[in-house]
């Protein structure tokens, strides 16, 4: 009996259990080597197109910096550029190739600056990229169309504003976030007009990209944002209000001053801030006249601004509040009433023999 006949046979009295373990066994050790193989080939076709990407980028390289170096000052674009740009726009009808063109223009791009870079985004429209990137805006697909802005921001392409403000309102954030980027990258503060119309949720994280960006232009005058202050977006208001503290936007006081009257409290306290950065004592007596009416977050958020526009005046307010429930605000009474008026502070330290009163004004006195 040969090891194959034994080895059925001793499969065929082996219990059922065993045998379904064998079978399972094979099924997975079949699976495996597939996968190996697979796998070795997916890691041979990635090396390969690695390689081909290489030639063909050293290619384009080559091509793009014979174009910058091509023109003369009597023409346009020369007659050595012109065949470049033939050349080029038959390697971009192929998918594969355009991708690799778009992405050795953007390296060469960031590599140099001034007339070259200028070059290199009249190179873009010379060879028709720029139609596949707004062919991208036309997409039903959300990721085409947030590269295809993307790349447009890229190339700094300013021609098409109203094309890409088209999709200010788009259902996908990712789209609204790039759209955003675009706009404030190639218009820095004018670029913000896209708060007049915007109605869908700016988010956290949005704010803080659109602040990095508008930060590197300080030299650039800041638009009007006291419209933003009073838009019915949420999201808006609490962006212009960054913005205010930012720029020191002092002269939009009395829209700010409304705001604390606000029906949305994350305003009503971030406008608190706002006002005790710009030093707008005026707010002082709206916060006083209300006091007890407004929430815990917006009451400890007046006595922190306190700290920093207080006045003689402010004794009698404070003296009202130094037994307050809340411990911040009670701390935050005592502290500045003894910078205020130390004898004042020296007299009711004593008024009390409650002991977290106590441990407040031991810690007060020694720091």
């Amino acid at each position: 009996m040969n090891k194959n006949q034994y080895f059925i046979e001793y499969f065929k009295q082996t219990p059922p259990i065993i045998q379904l373990a064998w079978i399972i066994s094979g099924v997975f050790l079949v699976f495996i080597s597939l996968l190996i193989i697979y796998l070795k080939y997916l890691r041979s076709h990635l090396r390969y197109n690695e390689r081909v990407e290489a030639i063909y980028q050293k290619k384009y390289e080559s091509y793009l910096i014979t174009y910058l170096y091509a023109g003369n000052e009597e023409e346009e674009i020369s007659s050595e550029q012109q065949l470049i740009i033939n050349e080029l726009k038959n390697y971009i009808t192929d998918p594969y190739k355009r991708k690799i063109v778009i992405s050795t223009l953007l390296k060469l791009r960031n590599e140099i600056s001034g007339e070259m870079a200028e070059s290199i985004e009249k190179l873009y429209f010379q060879t028709g990229l720029i139609t596949y990137a707004l062919s991208k805006l036309r997409s039903k697909k959300w990721d085409v169309v947030a590269k295809g802005i993307r790349e447009l921001t890229q190339f700094h392409v300013k021609k098409v504003h109203n094309v890409v403000m088209t999709n200010i309102n788009h259902p996908k954030r990712e789209v609204r976030k790039e759209m955003q980027l675009y706009l404030v990258n190639l218009f820095y503060f004018k670029g913000l007009e896209f708060l007049d119309v915007l109605q869908t949720p700016l988010s956290e994280w949005d704010q803080i990209q659109l602040l990095e960006v508008l930060q590197k232009f300080d030299d650039q005058q800041i638009p009007d944002i006291k419209p933003w202050l009073k838009s019915s977006n949420d999201s808006v208001v609490i962006f212009a209000l960054k913005l205010a503290e930012i720029y020191n936007q002092f002269e939009a006081k009395d829209e700010l001053i409304d705001l604390l009257d606000h029906k949305n409290e994350e305003i009503r306290v971030d406008v608190i801030y706002v006002l005790g950065h710009l030093n707008v004592t005026e707010a002082k007596k709206v916060l006083k006249s209300n006091f007890n009416e407004r929430s815990k977050e917006e009451q400890i958020a007046f006595f922190k601004i306190m700290e920093n526009i207080y006045e003689s005046s402010d004794e009698p307010f404070l003296l009202e509040h130094i037994h307050h429930e809340n411990f911040e605000i009670k701390l935050l009474a005592l502290k500045i009433l003894k910078v205020l008026n130390i004898d004042t502070f020296n007299i009711t330290k004593n008024m009390s023999s409650e002991p977290e009163f106590i441990k407040i004004v031991k810690f007060i006195e020694n720091n």
